[in-house]
């Protein structure tokens, strides 16, 4: 087991890590900016390394500074959280090339799956349904372009191979836009990632946003853990995830569970994983792979039973799984609400203090958070602050429970999207469930 643990991450997640080494007996070493200086995790860590000021380029993105941090405090092994370095495959390799452990896939696994195009090869090689499409970069061959998107059908989906976050992305409906389309999408890429290289694939019109949760420990073996809907989004952001996804059938979901374990023993994939797909016409189409623990493990770990960070922990340490597959079931139903400092309406950030945080409680409620009373969110990063979590015997109860626990969250001196929240979840449709990735846009 690793003895010491340098968290490379801010905020909710890090404060998660921490917690999780706390209880396998790991001492922690936090670095934090100097904006970070009164973070929980930072107050409660056993030791703490500033490694640059506010700016992320200049501490958290930055890898000398981080890896002396390493050496500095003797730590074992880095857990990068998500976000910030989290699918870095430089990152991974330099922390490795030094001597210590990255908590997560190897860096050319990391590297693979980050290439949107040589992710959908591998997965296309490994059995896993993939969306129509090019089946690789495009070229400066015009009339090769025109003639594929031809073939897939219109409407279709220019991608960066880069891409993530909602950028590299332009739906095309008619072919004599798809040059031009192809062109823009290559310079914004260029321009966002640093790789124009731009792909196409059919566009689905109806779908709905579903991921599954996997973790192997790096020598061919693997567990499923579930599924989740994350259809709920804004601009290619998740708002409310929930597990497991609702009106799938089973031999659908069994089938797809399958293909991702092969994938993974194929690729001898170590640590926490996800496979995300698009959900139509009981259909699954793969898009992408996340090297990384997701913000929304907790509705996973609350139907299962899996403490999904330990065992990124256990693993990095050379332990072997620690449970079985027949071992692993779903329980209930869980809903995870994000709630960002931000105008509800607007969606502007709001930082600054919080004077009042009152978490709310009972049971089957979790929340996953760094704020306390007197704390000053900073305008430098990412607005997540809290995930509330609820859990119960089935999807209405979760629902029902997610309702309460918003009424009682208290967050006072900045403004959040708590009451926002507060709506979704008493809508009818998302009651019902089966709502697609297209419908909190169309409601905004």
């Amino acid at each position: 087991m690793l003895k010491k643990v340098l968290i490379a991450n801010r905020g909710e997640i890090a404060l998660r890590v921490l917690r999780a080494c706390k209880e396998l007996g790991i001492r922690t070493v936090a670095v934090h900016s100097t904006a970070d200086t009164e973070l929980m995790h930072v107050r409660l860590s056993d030791e703490c390394v500033c490694i640059g000021p506010p700016s992320p380029g200049q501490s958290y993105l930055n890898i000398p500074a981080i890896i002396s941090a390493m050496e500095v405090s003797e730590a074992d092994a880095v857990h990068p959280g998500y976000g910030f370095l989290s699918e870095n495959a430089d990152f991974a390799e330099q922390v490795e090339d030094s001597g210590f452990s990255f908590i997560g896939p190897r860096a050319e696994t990391i590297r693979m799956m980050g290439d949107k195009v040589s992710a959908i090869q591998t997965m296309i090689e490994a059995g896993i349904p993939t969306v129509p499409g090019s089946n690789g970069p495009l070229d400066d061959d015009q009339r090769r372009s025109l003639r594929l998107a031809r073939e897939i059908g219109y409407p279709v989906l220019i991608k960066a191979a880069a891409g993530g976050g909602g950028r590299g992305m332009r739906v095309v409906n008619h072919e004599n836009n798809l040059l031009q389309s192809i062109y823009l999408t290559r310079t914004e890429a260029k321009s966002f990632f640093g790789n124009d290289a731009v792909y196409l694939e059919k566009y689905l019109e109806n779908p709905r946003h579903v991921e599954i949760q996997v973790i192997g420990d790096g020598e061919g073996n693997a567990l499923y853990l579930g599924d989740r809907d994350c259809s709920l989004q804004r601009r290619h952001q998740k708002v409310i995830e929930e597990a497991p996804a609702p009106n799938i059938p089973a031999e659908v979901r069994g089938e797809v569970a399958e293909a991702c374990l092969n994938a993974c023993r194929r690729l001898r994939y170590r640590g926490a994983g996800t496979l995300e797909f698009l959900y139509q016409d009981e259909r699954f189409y793969f898009i992408e792979m996340n090297t990384r623990v997701q913000v929304e493990h907790p509705v996973t770990e609350m139907v299962t039973g899996f403490d999904i960070v330990k065992e990124q922990l256990r693993i990095a340490g050379g332990e072997p799984l620690s449970a079985s597959q027949d071992e692993i079931t779903i329980n209930g139903h869980s809903v995870e609400c994000r709630i960002n400092a931000e105008d509800p309406e607007k969606f502007l950030p709001s930082p600054g203090k919080v004077t009042l945080f009152h978490c709310p409680g009972g049971p089957g409620v979790r929340v996953d958070s760094h704020l306390y009373s007197g704390y000053t969110v900073p305008p430098h990063y990412d607005s997540l602050v809290a995930k509330v979590v609820t859990h119960a015997p089935n999807r209405e109860q979760a629902l029902t429970r997610m309702q309460i626990a918003l009424e009682e969250l208290l967050i006072e001196g900045i403004k959040s999207n708590a009451s926002m929240m507060r709506n979704l979840v008493t809508d009818p449709r998302i009651r019902r469930g089966g709502y697609n990735i297209h419908y909190l846009e169309n409601m905004l």
